[in-house]
């Protein structure tokens, strides 16, 4: 669509399930990654919100929910979830003193921290596996895969 191919390159249309195979392999490798890192001690929506603070900072809980696409409601009830466990806490939003920011807490940034950790020794262990052609091709697609990945 308006991209010049390179002779001999790829096109959707040359490789039409394509996105289907992307789509199911990179959802077998995430399924495998969260099972070989164990049972986490919170949900993975809760986690995946923590995720968001850890890295992004605090935001308003109505921030987060878009950001994690779930309801104001389902947030709400996260945002509760987390604090009980004391992996995030509450405080007043400076532009604005009747909203709130959430943030991670300490716990909350270390157990962000390990999970990745554990997740990332499970993807090398089964990058491992991989002979040194297919390592080398894992390499060269990383930036294409890495521009698929990116918000826009």
């Amino acid at each position: 669509m308006g991209r010049k191919q390179a002779r001999g390159a790829a096109t959707l249309e040359q490789e039409p399930d394509l996105a289907n195979q992307l789509y199911v392999t990179v959802g077998k490798i995430s399924r495998a990654l969260r099972r070989d890192a164990g049972q986490p001690l919170v949900g993975h929506g809760a986690l995946s919100a923590l995720t968001v603070l850890s890295y992004l900072g605090p935001m308003r809980p109505g921030e987060l929910a878009n950001r994690e696409t779930v309801s104001a409601a389902s947030m709400t009830r996260i945002i509760a979830a987390l604090e009980r466990v004391g992996y995030v806490s509450r405080k007043r939003d400076p532009d604005d003193g009747r909203a709130f920011l959430v943030e991670a807490t300490e716990d909350g940034h270390r157990v962000v921290r390990q999970g990745r950790a554990v997740r990332v020794e499970s993807l090398r262990g089964r990058l491992d596996r991989l002979t040194a052609k297919e390592l080398n091709e894992v390499v060269t697609a990383l930036p294409a895969l890495e521009k698929v990945a990116a918000e826009e």
